[in-house]
């Protein structure tokens, strides 16, 4: 069904994460929306209203990407992968404070980094011979 590695990661996390973003809502009834603590999605990941949101740009970027070519799917693993390294890293530091906008707990930054390590793997790593005029569905 995929071509390639990167457009089927791309296409599964965004899937993923626009189902986490649709699903956050069921949990966030009476939850401010940048509270600094917010409602648990599975029982275990804390969510507001803004983190949902951020699933679903997230979420749908990976999936038009992976659905559009291999180069978008590259660049846009590479970015949201970078992107979620950071916010796993930095998200430690926020837990307890204002800048929580995200309403970040332990298990949200463990799950970040993991797509992180992930996106990044595969959007550094895989698909390496991808010519440069090749912007095709294959």
């Amino acid at each position: 069904m995929f071509s390639t590695v990167n457009r089927a990661v791309a296409t599964i996390f965004g899937a993923v994460y626009l189902l986490v973003g649709l699903l956050g809502f069921a949990v966030t009834g009476g939850v401010g929306f940048i509270a600094t603590e917010g409602g648990l999605l599975l029982g275990l990941f804390a969510v507001n209203p803004l983190h949902n949101i951020a699933h679903l740009l997230i979420g749908g970027a990976l999936l038009i990407a992976g659905l559009a070519n291999v180069r978008a799917a590259k660049t846009v693993n590479t970015v949201v992968g970078a992107a979620y390294l950071l916010l796993g890293i930095v998200g430690f530091f926020l837990v307890g404070t204002a800048a929580n906008i995200l309403a970040l707990n332990t298990a949200d930054h463990f799950l970040h980094l993991a797509s992180a390590l992930v996106l990044l793997g595969v959007g550094l790593g895989a698909d390496r011979t991808v010519p440069a005029n090749r912007t095709a569905m294959a």
